[in-house]
């Protein structure tokens, strides 16, 4: 009697979270807007501004900017395309993808460090070899 109950319960618990899920996790338009343009601003703020904070950015309206950020504000950043230096405003909740480059401070010393260790050791062997 008492498998009997168990498995009916998990039977009725499992059909109970297959229709409750999709209700809970339906968002509307705006929120699943308002989520991405919160995302893209917290994406943007992480790569910072700079020469060095590579973007390539896609709209709305498809249209496609590559440059750099050369400004953040609190709604909007400011794209410097590569070549003409023009500068773009560009506001969070207009993109649709956003992809960015810039080498954190933690990784140039990661890679500085990895390079002194490789030479570090061909110098030791270059040594060890003319010596043995």
């Amino acid at each position: 009697m008492f498998k009997k109950n168990l498995s009916l319960f998990l039977v009725a618990s499992l059909l109970l979270s297959l229709f409750a899920a999709p209700a809970a996790m339906a968002r509307t338009k705006e929120e699943k807007e308002a989520a991405l343009a919160a995302k893209v601003k917290a994406g943007v703020a992480k790569l910072g501004a700079g020469v060095d904070a590579k973007i390539s950015v896609r709209l709305r309206d498809k249209t496609k900017f590559k440059g750099h950020v050369s400004r953040i504000e609190g709604e909007a950043f400011f794209v410097a395309d590569a070549n003409t230096g023009a500068e773009t405003r560009v506001a969070y909740g207009d993109v649709t993808q956003a992809k960015g480059n810039n080498l954190s401070t933690g990784a140039i010393i990661a890679i500085a460090a990895g390079v002194a260790v490789g030479v570090t050791l061909l110098v030791i062997y270059i040594i060890i070899a003319t010596n043995g």
